[in-house]
């Protein structure tokens, strides 16, 4: 797993703006990959599992309940966005999920995310809003918005 939280860690590094602090720091992840209930996926730029000697360009981190599965982070490294590994990540996620059992996922972003195409592209739709959730630049706050995705519609 040494290897596996090191090759987490460097996407996070690259891939999180830290304007935003929304990285997790090394202690944050080791920490959470230790619960029986977190799960994570990486990928390669061509969006699949890496070997050992691959170039990791993505990760996922997921929490499971009965149930439900949140998708905690999802990264790709810049030098690989545009190239369909976010697509690949969030589509192994669902898939996973729904083999553990999961018939609904969740996942949660700032209301300026880009990512938030991507989201919709696989069908996730807002289903909540948090106001005033994210610290801005400028002392100025923006709302985190709640997706959901029913994974017995798409069975």
């Amino acid at each position: 797993m040494t290897d596996d939280l090191d090759r987490i860690m460097h996407v996070m590094a690259c891939a999180f703006d830290p304007v935003w602090g929304e990285a997790w720091n090394r202690r944050q992840v080791s920490d959470s990959l230790l619960m029986p209930n977190i799960h994570y996926r990486l990928c390669n730029p061509e969006g699949l599992k890496p070997a050992t000697d691959d170039t990791t360009a993505g990760f996922t981190l997921i929490r499971a309940a009965p149930g439900e599965e949140e998708l905690l982070l999802i990264a790709v490294d810049p030098a690989y966005r545009g190239r369909g590994v976010g697509k690949a990540l969030l589509k192994g996620f669902m898939r996973d999920a729904y083999q553990r059992g999961a018939s609904r996922i969740f996942l949660e972003m700032r209301a300026n995310n880009p990512a938030e195409k991507l989201y919709r592209s696989v069908g996730f739709e807002p289903i909540g809003r948090r106001e005033n959730y994210y610290r801005a630049p400028g002392d100025t706050r923006i709302d985190a918005i709640t997706f959901g995705l029913d994974l017995d519609k798409l069975a």
